[in-house]
Order: C-alpha cells, then sequence, then structure tokens
C-alpha cells in the first residue's frame, strides 16, 4: 500500500466543552495518512496524476478553522469523511492533537482510522 502523508498541519479554531473553550481559538494539530497509488503519478511524473497534498491541506485548513466542536473525535470524524468523500481516499487515518488540554501533559488527543485498509 502506498501512503501519503501530512504531518503536524497547525490550525486555530474553537474547541472544547467548557464555557471559556467556546470564547478562544485553540490550536489544534492534524496528521493525516491516506491510502493512495502513485504509480501513474511515478511514471508521468504528473501531479493530476496524484492525491495533491495541498489540496487536501488547505481544505482540511479551511475546514478546521471553521468549525466550532465540542469534541476531537467529532472533528477526527468530519475530516475522515472529507477526505474519503471529497479525495476519494479509501482508507484514512486522522489524527488530531489538543497540546496544553489537559495540566502536566504535552499532548492529547484521538487517533481514527476510517476505510477498508489496503494490503
Amino acid at each position: 500500500m502506498d501512503k501519503i502523508f501530512l504531518r503536524e498541519l497547525k490550525v486555530e479554531t474553537i474547541i472544547g466543552i467548557w464555557e471559556w473553550e467556546r470564547k478562544i481559538r485553540q490550536t489544534v494539530i492534524v496528521d493525516l495518512e491516506m491510502s493512495a497509488d502513485i504509480a501513474k503519478a511515478a511514471a508521468t511524473d504528473d501531479v493530476a496524476d496524484t492525491l495533491n497534498y495541498k489540496s487536501v491541506a488547505k481544505r482540511i485548513q479551511s475546514f478546521v478553522a471553521d468549525s466550532s466542536f465540542q469534541l476531537v473525535e467529532t472533528l477526527a470524524e468530519k475530516i475522515a469523511e472529507i477526505v474519503r468523500e471529497e479525495f476519494g481516499v479509501d482508507w484514512v487515518r486522522v489524527t488530531v492533537h489538543k497540546p496544553g488540554a489537559i495540566r502536566g501533559s504535552r499532548d492529547v488527543g484521538i487517533d481514527i482510522e476510517r476505510g477498508e485498509r489496503p494490503e
């Protein structure tokens, strides 16, 4: 299986269950791994033949910045839906980090996989 990945995509958004969290923007960090068959793109050297990670990144940045979910679980699920439906990806792993959410912890978050993982 070929994978295209994006790591540490930082976006400011409204996220959280507490009243004070609903009034400020917090940074979340998104990691994506997406299944892709890159053979044709490798042969043609043409971006039109691959999953354009810049397009994916811009779409996810825009979506996350405009969202205001309470749970990182919901945010991760919606990101997975966008990647699969809008970019035709069969399998995706989405990790959403919410650094600083727990005192004494560097990071907290959620990691999900959606779709059938190709072999």
